[in-house]
């Protein structure tokens, strides 16, 4: 797996309502990870943004918070579950929180599965290459960002067909083939 989104946000505790930076990892098979900080040695919580996420407000969508001080409340952030819980977050900047949460976005939706050198699944915003020998590379897309209302992004399908690597299998049919051309060759000698 691969991450797809990381960086420090800060998170208001469910209790206190204290702000707490911490470190958060969004990884390409939706889940979104936050630790105590970089290192990734304590798991705070962690979220499947496409089995438990059912709602992500930004700004002044976000209800019965206050940003932490000197921030606008444009950098705000919640993410709602299915169970009741939600998850007041905090950006650096505007830009930031836009970023999150489009990000965010498009794990619950366009989560992606496939078979490759990433345990399974190639993040989003690659494109896989082929080298000489066979290996498929996940390489990012030099210009993965068309602007906010450019272009949008298209989910690719990378099929590996499986090719023949010995002829056994051509000699198998034709045999079969011959077997049942006599069969029904002599079969129809009769009538």
């Amino acid at each position: 797996m691969a991450f797809v989104k990381s960086g420090w946000l800060l998170r208001q505790s469910t209790i206190l309502k204290r702000w707490k930076k911490n470190w958060f990892d969004l990884w390409s098979d939706g889940h979104l990870i936050y630790y105590d900080d970089q290192t990734r040695q304590s798991v705070e919580d962690k979220v499947h943004m496409p089995v438990d996420c059912i709602n992500i407000r930004t700004g002044h969508e976000c209800r019965d918070i206050q940003p932490p001080d000197g921030k606008p409340k444009d950098c705000m952030l919640q993410i709602v579950c299915r169970d009741g819980k939600i998850i007041s977050l905090c950006a650096e900047s505007t830009d930031d929180c836009l970023a999150w949460k489009f990000t965010l976005q498009d794990s619950r939706t366009n989560t992606a599965y496939g078979y490759g050198p990433y345990s399974g699944v190639y993040p989003p915003g690659t494109q896989v290459v082929y080298a000489a020998n066979g290996q498929a590379y996940a390489v990012p897309y030099q210009y993965p960002y068309a602007g906010l209302y450019g272009q949008q992004p298209a989910n690719q399908v990378i099929i590996r067909e499986r090719y023949r690597d010995s002829d056994s299998d051509l000699a198998l049919g034709m045999l079969a083939g011959a077997a049942t051309g006599m069969a029904l060759g002599s079969l129809f000698w009769v009538f």
